[in-house]
């Protein structure tokens, strides 16, 4: 892999970490344009991106798991209804920081979060790459 390559799949990384915190920002367009200048690039930039952009929502599960945690709101109360799987959509844009936050509040099990935080946002970013071809 050359330098430029691992400086593209590095700003992808940052893009996509920075992207699933509470900062704004969509890593779809950087991640769309990556593939459309270097369309070899699609396995490591999907691996770069999914693992980028789950390390940013677990970034935010931590800051929620260090929080006190308060008595059951409604919202929160679904969240913990649907456990973990709840993150499955914490791709989706305002409403996926929010579940990760809440995945924290609730201290739902981390590994378990992990797992479906990288299933949905793996399941994202494999989405937008079928679509580009």
């Amino acid at each position: 892999m050359l330098s430029g390559d691992l400086a593209a799949l590095g700003g992808l990384a940052l893009s996509a970490f920075l992207a699933a915190t509470v900062l704004p920002g969509g890593s779809e367009a950087v991640f769309a344009a990556l593939l459309a200048l270097r369309p070899e690039l699609a396995p490591a930039a999907l691996l770069t991106a999914t693992a980028a952009n789950t390390a940013g929502g677990m970034s935010t599960y931590l800051l929620g798991r260090l929080l006190p945690r308060k008595e059951l709101t409604p919202r929160l109360a679904t969240v913990q209804r649907w456990g973990s799987a709840a993150l499955l959509l914490s791709w989706v844009p305002l409403v996926g920081d929010a579940l990760c936050g809440a995945a924290g509040v609730l201290r739902l099990n981390w590994a378990a979060c992990l797992l479906w935080m990288a299933a949905g946002k793996g399941a994202r970013y494999a989405a937008i790459a079928w679509a580009l071809q």
